[in-house]
């Protein structure tokens, strides 16, 4: 399922829904759990292969994700369809494997300052819960994700550690975990930043799957995704509508849109296989349960090429 630089399907990318997960987390009202998993058979039907479906955090924690088990329950599993999960600990790893996850995925800021606000703990810290709950997810088969939190830049410090990013993903890699996910937590990407992490990245772990979870908090996500697919990479994390955002980082909007995302995919010739409009009707759902307008832009205008009358618009006069 997933692609590489190297692929021999070079034009297919695969696109990684995380709505129900890191664009519910922060909302106040609960989304009940019925159509949490309702919205995730829509997109499965939609032709979605990729889920961060919810996360196994403490429910105290993360009240809105307190339902983890239960939305893994209700979701109509088919063939070739990856449900991962946000892991943070041992605990959370044995829920996980209880709920039969297809990936575990653990997160590390790379800046101390963020990793204590949103994990109260350090890096080390962090990177020793990691080591304990990767022999869980070997114990049942389940291969690891590891992710990068402000891996491009930090609304505390500022420029993060290269170093700690290399660091972290070291981490990663000795205790199993093949995949990466580049996290622009704050939407602090620009193409620069994005081209030297991931070229100090390949070079020092070459067999590392990356993918790339862009923000859109300055306007430029779907530019560094552009810049993304010229250095090879062919894996995309995005929410529908753009929802989303940080809970501990100041002026932190939402995720790339995962409706906009494959519209420019599939204008640019990648494929996807995902029905764009059966998409574009989902996020249209996800605005109705959120009782309001999401950033999301395809879903409002359609495609390029949708035609009006031309009496449905006003005519000059005069």
């Amino acid at each position: 399922m997933s692609t590489t630089r190297q692929s021999n399907d070079d034009r297919f990318v695969l696109v990684t829904e995380v709505g129900t997960r890191d664009g519910f987390q922060s909302e106040q009202e609960f989304v009940p759990t019925e159509v949490k998993a309702d919205l995730i058979n829509a997109l499965i039907d939609a032709g979605v292969k990729s889920f961060e479906a919810t996360s196994f955090v403490s429910p105290r924690a993360v009240p809105q994700l307190a339902d983890a088990s239960e939305v893994m329950e209700l979701v109509r599993r088919k063939p070739g369809v990856r449900l991962s999960a946000l892991v943070p600990n041992a605990r959370g790893a044995e829920r996980a494997a209880a709920a039969k996850v297809d990936m575990m995925v653990c997160f590390v800021s790379a800046s101390e300052t963020h990793c204590n606000a949103n994990l109260n703990k350090s890096i080390d810290r962090a990177l020793a819960d990691f080591a304990e709950m990767a022999p869980i997810a070997k114990q049942y088969g389940i291969p690891l994700r590891g992710a990068v939190a402000c891996a491009f830049g930090c609304p505390f410090e500022g420029e993060v550690s290269l170093d700690n990013v290399l660091k972290i993903i070291g981490a990663y890699v000795a205790d199993g975990a093949k995949h990466i996910t580049l996290g622009d937590t704050t939407g602090m990407a620009t193409p620069p930043v994005v081209t030297r992490t991931v070229d100090a990245i390949r070079s020092r772990f070459p067999e590392s799957i990356i993918s790339l979870h862009f923000h859109n908090t300055r306007g430029i996500g779907l530019a560094n995704v552009m810049n993304g697919l010229a250095l090879g990479i062919r894996e995309y994390e995005s929410s529908f509508g753009g929802l989303g955002g940080c809970p501990f980082a100041p002026g932190a909007t939402g995720n790339i849109c995962t409706e906009d995302l494959v519209y420019l995919l599939h204008e640019c010739g990648y494929e996807t296989g995902i029905d764009l409009d059966a998409l574009a009707s989902v996020a249209r759902r996800v605005q109705d349960v959120m009782h309001r307008d999401l950033p999301g832009q395809y879903m409002k205008a359609g495609p390029r090429l949708k035609l009006s009358p031309l009496e449905s618009v006003r005519r000059a006069e005069g």
